[in-house]
């Protein structure tokens, strides 16, 4: 029974995950469509023209420091203020004030991205919105406008693996520091961050890997001509060579892919060892 129960997932796996994974090849390829993957010539260059090809492109800094810039951004934002509102909540004693505050920050998460997308337009649009003026039409902003809205929607669910993580805090440890004369501020200091610490490591190593691949649907949105500048990400850029253009290079397009790829897992390894020499808390 148990093998028939995980078959599905392991199915599933082997069919969205591995099987894929032979349209890499496409990134060494000088792909023609009637021609088909295995049958079109390899690509100059001993295979590498479509990276070389990339690398090359003269937006090609403008397009790693924008998704560098807005991932790091990210990452550097959204986990402190999980981890706050988790420990805020495990202090709440009103029952009904601590899940009115879980209820309200939750739900902006399951709004779709292109409803919330459409609420922030309304918003700070630069011609009918509250303060557009001041910040849709400025590019230097769109990072901190794409973070921050980022936090509102995924702040509350991103709390709910540290709330976990807080509920296996033995009480009796803070039964000790009451006695011991800790102030509430001692308590999550030497109690509770020791608790959450190795769950968010985990969650930082997990995140390192998606660095450069940041996703591109949210960006899409809200991308216009004012704020191209800061908010072309290689993400878009693959999107608009491989399904926009007028002229789609699959092959280039992979080519990208697969290097955000190699960059993501030489990252998780990197910061894997990292974790490990300094808390010993890492994967493996």
């Amino acid at each position: 029974q148990l093998y028939v129960m995980i078959a599905p997932p392991i199915i599933m796996l082997l069919i969205f995950a591995y099987a894929p994974m032979y349209g890499v090849i496409l990134a060494f390829k000088d792909y023609k469509v009637s021609l088909g993957i295995w049958n079109s010539p390899w690509a100059g260059d001993h295979g590498l023209r479509n990276f070389i090809r990339f690398f090359n492109n003269y937006n090609f800094k403008e397009c790693l420091r924008n998704t560098i810039v807005l991932s790091v951004y990210s990452m550097l934002v959204s986990m402190p203020c999980s981890i706050i509102l988790a420990l805020s909540l495990n202090y709440a004693k009103n029952v009904v004030f601590k899940k009115t505050v879980q209820m309200v920050s939750y739900c902006p998460y399951f709004i779709s991205t292109i409803v919330f997308v459409g609420i922030i337009n309304m918003i700070f649009d630069n011609r009918t919105g509250v303060v557009g003026s001041f910040l849709f039409g400025n590019a230097d902003l769109f990072p901190s406008l794409y973070v921050w809205s980022g936090v509102w929607q995924g702040i509350g669910f991103g709390a709910i693996i540290y709330m976990a993580a807080l509920a296996g805090v033995d009480q009796e440890q803070h039964e000790a520091a009451i006695i011991d004369g800790a102030t509430l501020l001692q308590r999550i200091w030497y109690v509770d961050v020791p608790a959450i610490i190795p769950t968010a490591v985990i969650m930082l190593i997990l995140n390192m890997g998606g660095t450069l691949n940041i996703g591109y649907e949210k960006i899409l949105a809200m991308q216009n001509q004012n704020n191209v500048a800061m908010s072309e990400v290689i993400s878009t850029y693959s999107y608009k060579v491989s399904l926009v253009s007028s002229f789609p290079d699959f092959s280039y397009s992979t080519a990208i892919g697969l290097f955000q790829s190699l960059v993501g897992l030489v990252l998780i390894i990197i910061t894997n060892k990292i974790a490990n020499k300094l808390s010993g808390t890492g994967f493996m």
